[in-house]
């Protein structure tokens, strides 16, 4: 027997968008700033520079980046704050996302299904935005840690009650 779940197929491919871009986002800070491991100048100090011996690739990546890049030359937490956006992102979503998944499995109730993705994307968005574009605490920060702790406590209790009811 075929089970589809149109729900949670579609919060899926909304979260793998998602974390591609900010994986993206990441990358391309990386290029910007030269840091290609680690967050900061300073981690960066005790490895070796790839460009005082660069191999053929090293140098094709630097010929291009220099040329379709701005690169930044002082450090200004951005690439930090881009990494945490997207371990953060990583660390919720996935638990997040089997919620859906078992809950549409069991047939909950739709718009449980609905309340929870939507919740749950717009919180991961806003929790993302709000991290990347400042330092401490901002608005979006706190609707994303707000709005995934809602969606992890309802998906919770949720899955424990629709788990129950096949008791």
């Amino acid at each position: 027997m075929l089970v589809l779940i149109p729900i949670s197929t579609f919060f899926l491919g909304c979260h793998g968008l998602l974390a591609l871009l900010l994986s993206y986002l990441v990358a391309m800070e990386r290029t910007r700033t030269r840091i290609w491991h680690g967050a900061s100048t300073a981690e960066v100090a005790s490895q070796p520079n790839y460009l005082a011996n660069p191999n053929p690739w090293a140098q094709f990546v630097e010929k291009i980046t220099q040329q379709s890049l701005v690169t930044k030359n002082t450090e200004d937490g951005v690439l930090q704050r881009t990494i945490r956006a997207h371990g953060n992102f990583i660390e919720y979503v996935p638990l997040s996302l089997m919620f859906l998944i078992a809950l549409e499995l069991m047939q909950a109730d739709k718009r449980l299904l609905w309340m929870l993705g939507t919740v749950l994307i717009i919180a991961r968005i806003a929790h993302a935005w709000g991290l990347i574009q400042t330092y401490g605490p901002s608005p979006g920060r706190a609707i994303g840690f707000f709005g995934t702790w809602l969606v992890y406590l309802v998906g919770s209790l949720a899955c424990l009650y629709y788990s129950w009811q096949q008791f």
